[in-house]
């Protein structure tokens, strides 16, 4: 078995499925009463959202290194971010990491071209929405990647920010996001959507959206236990 190193903290609600749905995904796949073994080093999503607002990219790598570092310290032979936002930074990150890091936007992507969609809607915060560094993987594999009206992206950043964040999910914020995706789907014809924000799964939890619906937390995640046990 190898030992994941996991970035957390962005925010502690979806630091807590990840943990869960890990440490059981794998449990479930070996098939005995067995946990593995991994370490979380949580960090304080505010800091980072506010570095991003700034562009303060060099503070932000530093501040991520010095958590990739603990985690290597740890014994990790892998690392993962559980979140969208902070792979702003990424392709930097992996480039100074002395192991490796597993990335959530590659491995949306590789669902993506699975489930052969070639045009999605992207919702997350609005340095996910506005910034190149989720479409790119998308748009190198020939998938459009479409993002809501900036009015609607300010809409959904404050609401991640502001409710999600502290795990606070109100019924009419679903429904306001879930028009959204409809009006994507009428009017941009996108055939998935996105969810480009681990904390978006807390308001999309055993909805049906208007269309299919790529969780990059729970695809992340099942990378995660597949490379766990991947011997």
């Amino acid at each position: 078995m190898k030992k994941l190193g996991l970035i957390g903290g962005m925010g502690p609600e979806s630091t807590i499925p990840y943990y869960h749905d890990i440490v059981y995904g794998v449990q479930s796949k070996v098939g005995k009463k067995f946990f593995p073994n991994l370490t979380i080093e949580s960090v304080n999503v505010f800091d980072i959202l506010n570095m991003c607002e700034r562009k303060e990219y060099e503070a932000l790598i530093n501040y991520l290194m010095a958590a990739i570092n603990n985690l290597r310290a740890s014994g990790a032979d892998f690392i993962a971010l559980s979140a969208n936002t902070p792979h702003i930074v990424f392709d930097e990150l992996q480039k100074r990491s002395p192991i490796q890091l597993v990335s959530i936007i590659e491995a949306a992507c590789d669902e993506a071209k699975r489930r052969n969609i070639s045009k999605i809607g992207l919702l997350g915060t609005i340095f996910t929405m506005n910034g190149e560094f989720f479409k790119k993987p998308f748009l190198k594999n020939h998938i459009e990647v479409i993002t809501p009206t900036d009015e609607e992206k300010g809409f959904v950043n404050q609401k991640i920010s502001q409710e999600l964040e502290l795990g606070i999910v109100k019924e009419e914020t679903l429904s306001a996001f879930l028009k959204i995706v409809q009006r994507m789907k009428d009017e941009n014809g996108i055939q998935a959507i996105v969810l480009g924000c681990t904390e978006l799964p807390l308001l999309f939890k055993g909805v049906k959206t208007p269309v299919d619906c790529l969780d990059t937390m729970q695809i992340h995640i099942q990378t995660l236990v597949n490379m766990i046990i991947d011997d």
